[in-house]
């Protein structure tokens, strides 16, 4: 079993690392990423890294965990407000193209098929959907296939796009453009 670090030198190595492979892992996957360049970056040895995380795919899911629920919880949920919530999360995908790319890979590369993960903020946005589908604010279907809907439709122009994926330098009046867009269609697609 991997250690915790003991001492605040030890959490911040570990935390170099953990950001290191963030970027390693998002770009490269897990069979393209390497150790050392992660030790490289992050300042530390192998030792350090096995130590800490056991092996490269322990790494991985050290990665994946730290940023498992990033994206879905770094937007507040409001079951009302399903366009805003999907609007808050192309958002999310500008400022951290990173977390989709490792969704990506984790999809790619361990999970083909089936939910991506479960986190536990999970089960009160889909209790809070049902509620508003109860009172007739929301279309009628599986919480579940609203919430991946959405989600999918929010990540249209992100780093999993197979159209086109946007970045934050470009201009201010397209990223208007595309959150009133997505914020039409969101509201359509969820409306009663």
């Amino acid at each position: 079993m991997p250690e915790l670090p003991t001492t605040p030198k030890g959490a911040a190595t570990r935390r170099r690392i953990l950001d290191a492979a963030t970027e390693e892992f998002a770009q490269r996957g897990i069979a393209g990423a390497r150790i050392d360049r992660i030790t490289a970056t992050a300042r530390t040895n192998k030792a350090q890294v096995y130590g800490y995380f056991g092996s490269k795919d322990g790494l991985f899911d050290a990665v994946i965990a730290d940023h498992a629920d990033r994206l879905m919880s770094a937007v507040a949920f409001d079951a009302d407000d399903l366009p805003g919530w999907a609007v808050g999360m192309y958002d999310e995908n500008l400022r951290h193209p990173e977390l989709v790319r490792l969704m990506a890979w984790l999809r790619l590369e361990r999970r083909p098929a089936g939910r991506l993960t479960d986190t536990p903020d999970d089960e009160p946005k889909l209790t809070a959907i049902a509620a508003a589908q109860a009172a007739g604010r929301l279309r009628q279907g599986d919480p579940l296939d609203l919430v991946a809907l959405v989600i999918a439709m929010a990540c249209a122009w992100s780093p999993a796009s197979a159209f086109y994926t946007a970045t934050a330098d470009e201009p201010a009046t397209d990223h208007d453009r595309r959150r009133a867009l997505l914020r039409e269609c969101v509201a359509q697609a969820v409306a009663p």
